[in-house]
């Protein structure tokens, strides 16, 4: 991967759907070879894919959630079960499996705190596993990236 590359990563990060002309047109780069550049990148797993980002509010997910959850018990299979069950549950837009106190930290997106509470209920307290869990409710979404360069 060359100056070039990262370049055109940048570029496509902020807006994937450039065209390889557009892209060429700022690089100096024929499109041709922007092209062949954009197909070795998706095939290596550098672009690992390529998403439209949504505006939550525009869609009636007003609410963004930050949970911290401490599992009662870290086997190998409790922690698979809940990666699992996060995976699977439509409002949480990312799950990290942490260090520290908590075990989890869950970024959720939701219409109101009713939503939160049903979420809460369905996989925190019908689920024997969970210790504890810390909820924050963002104020103000600052900066919201998935940037890498």
């Amino acid at each position: 991967m060359d100056d070039k590359d990262l370049e055109i990563l940048k570029m496509v990060q902020e807006d994937a759907r450039l065209t390889a002309d557009a892209i060429s047109l700022q690089l100096g780069l024929s499109a041709p070879a922007v092209q062949k550049r954009l197909k070795k990148l998706r095939d290596s797993g550098v672009i690992d894919r390529e998403i439209a980002v949504l505006n939550p509010a525009k869609l009636g997910r007003e609410m963004t959630i930050i949970a911290e959850v401490i599992l009662e018990r870290e086997s190998r299979a409790h922690l698979e079960a809940f990666k699992r069950k996060m995976q699977s549950a439509d409002c949480v837009q990312q799950c990290y499996y942490t260090t520290g106190e908590a075990d989890f930290l869950l970024i959720l997106t939701v219409a109101d705190i009713k939503e939160y509470e049903a979420f809460t209920e369905r996989y925190f307290f019908d689920e024997s596993n969970i210790s504890r869990f810390n909820t924050s409710v963002v104020m103000d979404r600052v900066k919201v990236s998935l940037d890498v360069l």
